[in-house]
């Protein structure tokens, strides 16, 4: 899962104040690092259906804040969709 390094990184690189661990763009990009591990887990580990039903609730939590994202201020979302490289 995520080190507390990595974690860590991940927060200072998408917060929006220095005291900020809570906005939609920290917890997308959280969201964003475990679905990629999860996605890579799958791969080599094709039976595990438990982690699989945790990946798609991770992508729906994923959605919703980021349809909330971009209701509430779609320059931020589209900021966010860059930076992460989520859509294609």
């Amino acid at each position: 899962m995520l080190s507390k390094e990595r974690k860590s990184k991940i927060v200072e690189d998408n917060r929006l104040t220095p005291e900020d661990t809570g906005s939609p763009e920290v917890q997308i990009a959280l969201l964003s690092e475990r679905i990629n591990f999860l996605t890579n887990h799958l791969i080599t580990h094709k039976k595990d259906h438990t982690s699989r039903v945790g990946l798609m609730k991770l992508v729906g939590q994923r959605k919703r804040l980021l349809a909330y994202l971009k209701s509430e201020d779609s320059s931020r979302y589209e900021n966010l969709i860059q930076k992460l490289n989520l859509r294609k």
